[in-house]
């Protein structure tokens, strides 16, 4: 996979050297706690999403990164500062559909419009490179920022998911979303 370049950002593909910040963001409160999964994350569960899910291609994972005013194709996307990830999970090429995730994880890159972009662009990859025809996404209620962003990206509320449990035990209301690209 080839490096997507947007108008604020880069996406590149996702490397075990990532394994670090994920876990520190997925750690971030704000984060994990926009998860169902909320359980403190570690080296090992990262590693394991990594060999399990995504070199299976079961996920495509990519890490957002912000694009400099003056950087060019030519220079090196690993010099890029990394702010988040967006992914497609539970990919079925069969079905031609997946779910949508993502998180900004660095406090300060959120209100930049980073997590729009990434969803359009994914949205556009998922549509073009994967061929796939609908991508779903869950969100919890109270988490507008969230949503605006994925309605933005032409995400419409199909379903409420009252009552999801989380990993923690606590029990939230969801929102299901989809998108026909």
């Amino acid at each position: 996979m080839e490096t997507i370049i947007g108008e604020k950002i880069i996406l590149r593909k996702i490397t075990y050297d990532d394994t670090p910040l994920v876990v520190k963001w997925r750690n971030n409160p704000r984060v994990r706690n926009n998860f169902i999964y909320r359980e403190f994350f570690t080296d090992e569960i990262h590693n394991g999403w990594m060999k399990n899910k995504v070199e299976t291609g079961e996920v495509v994972q990519l890490i957002i990164c912000e694009k400099p005013e003056t950087w060019d194709k030519e220079e090196n996307e690993m010099s890029l500062r990394p702010v988040g990830s967006v992914y497609l999970r539970d990919i079925d090429n069969k079905e031609k559909t997946a779910e949508y995730g993502v998180f900004i994880g660095e406090d300060d890159a959120t209100g930049h419009g980073y997590g729009n972009e990434a969803a359009d662009l994914m949205c556009e990859y998922a549509a073009y490179v994967l061929k796939l025809e609908k991508l779903i996404l869950r969100v919890f209620v109270g988490n507008e920022a969230a949503r605006k962003s994925y309605e933005h990206a032409g995400f419409i509320k199909k379903q409420d998911l009252p009552k999801v449990e989380c990993s923690d035990g606590s029990i939230r209301d969801m929102i299901l979303m989809e998108k026909m690209l």
